[in-house]
């Protein structure tokens, strides 16, 4: 397997916060966020199994979700921060997981690989969290092959009434823990797809916890090979 690769170049300031904040959550991030998430991944999981090929993990984390693939799938994981991903290679080895290609630190929003290298991407709870969540997204497209699809976990906030009130109250708070609350209601989503030609929605579904949380698949289309 891969060894680590360090990110290098410039790093912005809001890079480096979202950084910084994922290297505190690495010692506690399986035990703070394992169970609260472990439905949303274990369905996001299951439709990336059925799909089969070779699989990049966006915000791979610590691996937690790397023993969950199917043995015959061929994943890659790239994170933002290099403590979350010393915790994953260290997953790798110990449950010696054959699966797993490699682990890079890597932004998401600048991904190394050539158009089309992979089936599926996978981003869990990531779009929330990246400085510019349309050139995240426009990235995960790129990489993905025709008939390929993109599968999110993600926060999807409101766009109107108490609870987005709410969520607005609290987006200075939960910055500064690497992610944000009010940003990210489906019209954001939507407006996105609208300009994204060669993708396609195939599902969008609530998950847990609290309904707040969605599962989305996007589908590559032929228009992007016609292009």
């Amino acid at each position: 397997m891969a060894e680590i690769i360090k990110l290098d170049g410039t790093r912005d300031f809001d890079r480096a916060m979202v950084e910084q904040a994922y290297d505190r959550w690495a010692p506690v991030y399986d035990l703070v966020f394992g169970g609260v998430f472990s439905k949303g991944r274990k369905a996001a999981i299951q439709a990336t199994n059925r799909i089969g090929g070779r699989v990049l993990e966006v915000g791979v984390g610590t691996g937690i979700s790397l023993p969950q693939y199917a043995p015959h799938l061929r994943i890659f994981g790239t994170d933002i921060s290099e403590a979350m991903l010393r915790k994953a290679k260290r997953r790798v080895a110990e449950l010696r997981l054959k699966h797993v290609e490699g682990l890079a630190v890597m932004d998401a929003e600048k991904l190394e690989f050539p158009d089309e290298s992979f089936d599926v991407v996978m981003a869990q709870y990531v779009v929330t969290a990246v400085p510019n969540p349309e050139a995240a997204l426009d990235e995960f497209a790129r990489v993905l092959r025709v008939g390929g699809e993109l599968i999110i976990l993600t926060r999807v906030s409101a766009d109107v009434g108490m609870r987005r009130y709410i969520e607005q109250g609290l987006q200075p708070v939960v910055r500064r823990l690497g992610f944000r609350t009010a940003e990210f209601a489906w019209s954001r989503y939507a407006q996105w797809l609208a300009g994204a030609h060669d993708m396609e929605l195939v599902e969008r579904r609530l998950v847990p916890p609290l309904g707040h949380f969605s599962l989305v698949r996007f589908r590559k289309t032929e228009v992007a090979a016609a292009a």
